[in-house]
């Protein structure tokens, strides 16, 4: 049995990928069950809270579509935590670089990217920072108050450009990103270039117990995919219940290497998900 077949017979049976639900839920839970983040860990925010300004509250990590950490109980916060847990597992506590792909547009692969990058947030001994190379439909700008600054395009066009003025802090301790920049066309050839392989290798020395989320297009740029995979540890698929085919995940599977893929999440399971 081929490694695509074994995948496919994995993911009908519930074992070893995982199963998200609906980004509505998250949405729903803006009410008075959460508690606000602004004060859950006052003596792990030190190093990094120097450019934060305020942390968000409970409403607002709602309105972003971000999980809250003091919700528990929320099936989300839970494969959110159970997915951190396994990508700790299989990096033997090791930081690392995720990349994130769907397989198809509309698979919810940034709401999985960007919730990925809060739950390791969350875990006081570890920070993150999310990368938004999704460069046709860029969405991480949407968690920031300023959605103009700078980011990945301008980084790219000026030779000078100093890499702090590109990572922002999201509200949330702990937790970083870079946007796409304030133009929306990079050319492609910049993943390849000595400058992106520069970056990543200075984010990734910056802080050691930094993990590194990579928010990439979906599998139909193909070409950007293994480009951004080689730059990546693991990489992570996004496939969307009930619309996703096995014929396309096949295929996704099939232009990852082996080592590499840490499993496919279905999004927007229409049941409670249980991770087996």
């Amino acid at each position: 049995m081929s490694k695509i077949e074994k995948a496919l017979n994995r993911a009908r049976e519930g074992r070893g990928n995982l199963q998200v639900v609906p980004v509505a839920a998250t949405m729903a839970t803006s009410g008075t069950a959460l508690v606000s983040n602004s004060a859950a860990h006052p003596e792990t925010i030190s190093r990094m809270a120097k450019s934060e300004v305020r942390l968000l509250g409970a409403g607002e990590l709602a309105q972003r579509g971000l999980i809250h950490p003091q919700h528990s109980e929320d099936p989300t916060v839970q494969v959110f935590r159970e997915l951190r847990t396994r990508i700790v597992q299989q990096s033997h506590g090791q930081n690392a670089v995720i990349l994130v792909t769907s397989v198809s547009k509309g698979c919810g692969g940034s709401f999985i990217a960007q919730n990925l990058g809060a739950a390791f947030a969350f875990d006081v001994g570890k920070t993150a920072l999310l990368i938004d190379c999704n460069l046709e439909h860029p969405s991480v700008h949407r968690l920031l108050a300023n959605a103009s600054v700078p980011g990945l395009a301008d980084y790219f066009e000026n030779p000078d450009f100093d890499i702090k003025k590109i990572i922002h802090a999201v509200g949330i301790a702990r937790y970083r990103l870079i946007t796409a920049g304030k133009r929306r066309e990079i050319l492609e050839e910049h993943f390849t270039s000595e400058k992106m392989k520069h970056l990543m290798d200075t984010l990734r020395r910056r802080y050691q117990e930094r993990f590194i989320i990579i928010d990439g297009p979906p599998m139909s740029k193909i070409a950007d995919i293994r480009i951004l995979s080689e730059l990546a540890d693991y990489v992570l698929v996004v496939a969307r219940y009930g619309r996703t085919t096995d014929t396309q995940i096949a295929n996704c599977l099939g232009a990852i290497n082996d080592k590499k893929l840490l499993g496919i999440v279905f999004n927007e399971e229409p049941r409670i998900p249980r991770i087996r």
